[in-house]
């Protein structure tokens, strides 16, 4: 009878090592050619870049990188419900340039942006947002692009969501930094992109961390952890 304490003990132990280790947050990336990485590795694609910052940084991150070539928000819209089937913790969104090139309307691009926005807070209401805003290139400053770039700050600020102001910058126009189409960034430039969307990033994923903890924390032994911004009730 002595003897089966003993693998009981390693049987529970283990059980509860696995119950205290903090799971993966997850991050997904709905975006065109610019984060899939046309016409480079997948690992080479600056959501892949971003997956390999947060492991460097300690943060326990899954990056999903839900991207395709081509892609327009009436796309990212129709493809959306696929990937909320699991939990998501922040929403890197990086569309409207397709839309822009085709000459769909800045409301009707805005009208779709904030669908996929409402679509992903819905299933995931503590989701954090980040918004990859972009400006039409090499464009005489007429009325539509003034209105195209303006939208993305109008956006971000009416969802409450972060905001990359240009995720090109630095990479746009450089041949150095893109591939021959002059559309595309390289690998080289898919590194600076990556660095862009890292300075909005970093303070987001440490925050979101930092909160799994608190909840490990705090919930440890079954106690129940009062949400952020619940406060306690006084007994009378």
């Amino acid at each position: 009878m002595k003897n089966l304490f003993l693998p009981l003990a390693v049987f529970f132990s283990i059980l509860s090592t696995q119950a205290g280790a903090a799971e993966a947050k997850t991050i997904l990336v709905l975006g065109d050619s610019l984060s899939q990485g046309f016409g480079l590795k997948p690992r080479e694609a600056y959501p892949m870049l971003l997956a390999e910052k947060l492991r460097a940084a300690g943060l326990n991150f899954r990056v999903i990188n839900a991207s395709a070539a081509g892609d327009t928000t009436e796309g990212g819209l129709r493809r959306l419900s696929r990937h909320l089937e699991r939990p998501i913790d922040i929403f890197i969104l990086e569309l409207g340039i397709n839309d822009a090139f085709r000459g769909v309307p800045v409301a009707q691009i805005q009208s779709n942006l904030q669908q996929i926005i409402d679509r992903v807070k819905t299933r995931n209401p503590g989701v954090r947002v980040v918004i990859a805003g972009m400006q039409v290139p090499n464009a005489a400053a007429d009325q539509y692009v003034s209105a195209f770039d303006a939208m993305f700050p109008e956006l971000s600020a009416k969802k409450g969501a972060a905001l990359v102001p240009n995720l090109l910058e630095g990479v746009a126009g450089n041949p150095q930094l893109n591939l021959a189409d002059e559309i595309h960034p390289n690998a080289r430039g898919q590194q600076i992109l990556a660095q862009n969307v890292w300075r909005v990033l970093e303070p987001i994923a440490r925050q979101v961390a930092r909160q799994q903890r608190r909840s490990a924390r705090c919930c440890k032994g079954g106690i129940r952890c009062r949400p952020a911004g619940e406060t306690a009730i006084a007994r009378r």
